[in-house]
């Protein structure tokens, strides 16, 4: 009957050990989850973001446009025509009155001409608004290319 008493007791003692250094594992591990978790993401947001840059197009401005007070804060390439990405907006900012033709001219990354596109405005000193310029439907902008605003 003792026997059977400490064997009870020991085992209740087995148990309850086993449940804490279980439970304290868990939740060890646990933390090192989220620690990897954060780790990644921050990774793959810095991976993101290197992609990005890497894959952004050139946009130079003219020595002439810039000399005219304009400039530019965003731009977008979208596909208008046939999935081929031949849109160009750009965000343009005026610092002086503006009237005329702006052309887009894009180059590969063989610094070939690939595709022109014009686009008339009119703006005052202190506008600014999105200017679309359309290429011919087989022009492709691809990642890395150079646009040239003349």
């Amino acid at each position: 009957m003792k026997y059977t008493q400490l064997f009870t007791v020991l085992t209740m003692l087995c148990l309850t050990s086993c449940n804490r250094i279980t439970n304290t594992t868990k939740d060890g591990m646990n933390k090192g989850g989220e620690v990897v978790g954060e780790a990644a993401t921050e990774f793959f947001e810095g991976v993101s973001k290197g992609v990005d840059h890497t894959l952004d197009c050139e946009i130079i401005f003219s020595k002439s446009l810039k000399s005219k007070g304009v400039s530019m804060g965003v731009y977008d390439i979208d596909s208008h025509a046939n999935n081929k990405k031949n849109q160009l907006t750009l965000y343009l900012i005026f610092e002086q009155n503006f009237e005329g033709d702006l052309t887009a001219k894009v180059y590969n990354k063989k610094n070939l001409e690939i595709g022109r596109a014009h686009s008339t405005i009119t703006a005052k000193a202190g506008d600014a608004a999105y200017y679309d310029f359309q290429f011919d439907k087989r022009t492709d902008i691809g990642y890395r290319n150079t646009i040239v605003i003349e």
